[in-house]
C-alpha cells in the first residue's frame, strides 16, 4: 500500500517552520494555520525571543492564550553602553 503524499498545507506550514527565524511578518496568515505553525515551532523547539515576538504580534487569542497558559516569558535584554558610547560619554564629561 502507497502512502499519501503530503498536502500542500502541511508542505508549507513545514517550509515556514524552517525559514521561521526570518520571518518578519505573519499577519496575513489565516488564523487556523498560524495556530498550527505556533505549535509546531514549539514542537521544534524553534521558539526564540524574536520569533515569540512575531507570533504575539498577531494577536492571535489561541497563539497569546496558549503563551499565558504555558508560562512563557519574554526575556528582556538589557542595553549596555558599548565602548563607543563610552568614548562620547566621556568626552561630553570633559566639555560639560
Amino acid at each position: 500500500m502507497s502512502k499519501s503524499p503530503p498536502s500542500l498545507l502541511s508542505l508549507a506550514i513545514d517550509s515556514a517552520l524552517r525559514n521561521i527565524s526570518h520571518i518578519s511578518d505573519l499577519s496575513s496568515v489565516p488564523d487556523p494555520i498560524l495556530f498550527q505553525l505556533f505549535l509546531r515551532t514549539l514542537s521544534a523547539g524553534k521558539l526564540t525571543e524574536k520569533v515569540l515576538k512575531v507570533f504575539m504580534a498577531t494577536g492571535n487569542d489561541e497563539i497569546l492564550s496558549s503563551i499565558q497558559m504555558l508560562d512563557i516569558q519574554h526575556i528582556l535584554t538589557p542595553v549596555l553602553p558599548t565602548s563607543s558610547y563610552l568614548t562620547c560619554k566621556s568626552a561630553l564629561d570633559r566639555v560639560f
